[in-house]
């Protein structure tokens, strides 16, 4: 095979190699599936921007899927197992197809600004349908939570989304370098990937307590935010001092 025609057809470890990371969960898992939808991606002729609608349609059809059965699954007319196996199937195909259209970009050169923005647009109605349907499970289960904790909930969950869009380029950076498995763990309570399958576990094992997986995050995300502020403004004094 030519060198030409071997650079046409990258495989899979081409794709895995071009990964940007993550934490625990997505570097192992998410960004090796995203790896092989990368490349039958490739294989199939699709663009960047082509895996990046694929995974609107998990994403959002998951959350549809469990916004659609809560009030049948509340009255107890319908199992949830059935359900959290469909959309943790769904959501970490989804988030998968999100870790393989920037590998596919990068592969084969043919990322732009607009796919970019297009990735970005999409990230945010993904999570905007995510965040509905837990909301709308702790509600059905839980009638008396205040409205004003489901808002400071939803608007606090943009922030992985947010941070994770400033921290590229010479904005990268992370609070916590340390490369220890113990740190590393810690982290994956910001890991896309791991949170996606907590959320239908969740379902499975006790469909009340999604207004303490609200809680947890609410705490975590807030938290996160203040450390960022606090870490980011810390650093901006020191280059102005400088």
């Amino acid at each position: 095979m030519s060198q030409e025609t071997a650079a046409a057809r990258p495989g899979y470890t081409d794709f895995l190699s071009a990964n940007r990371g993550g934490n625990l969960f997505t570097l192992h898992i998410n960004q090796r599936i995203g790896a092989c939808c990368a490349l039958i991606g490739h294989r199939l002729g699709l663009s960047p921007t082509g895996l990046t609608m694929i995974n609107l349609v998990f994403s959002i059809g998951a959350a549809a899927c469990v916004i659609a059965v809560t009030p049948a699954a509340v009255a107890g007319d319908l199992p949830w197992w059935p359900i959290a196996l469909i959309v943790a199937i769904a959501w970490q195909l989804a988030y998968s197809l999100d870790c393989a259209d920037g590998q596919l970009a990068r592969v084969t050169g043919t990322g732009s600004p607009s796919g970019a923005r297009v990735d970005v647009l999409c990230d945010v109605v993904s999570q905007s349908g995510f965040v509905a349907a837990v909301s709308a499970v702790a509600v059905a289960y839980n009638p008396e939570t205040p409205v004003w904790f489901v808002a400071v909930f939803a608007s606090l969950w943009m922030v992985n989304l947010v941070t994770s869009v400033l921290q590229t380029g010479e904005s990268s950076g992370s609070i916590l370098t340390s490369k220890n498995l113990v740190v590393e763990t810690g982290k994956m309570i910001r890991d896309t990937g791991a949170i996606v399958l907590l959320m239908p576990l969740v379902l499975v094992v006790h469909p009340p307590w999604m207004i303490w997986f609200m809680v947890l995050f609410t705490a975590t995300n807030g938290l996160f935010l203040l450390a960022s502020i606090a870490f980011t403004a810390r650093d901006a004094l020191k280059a102005s001092a400088s």
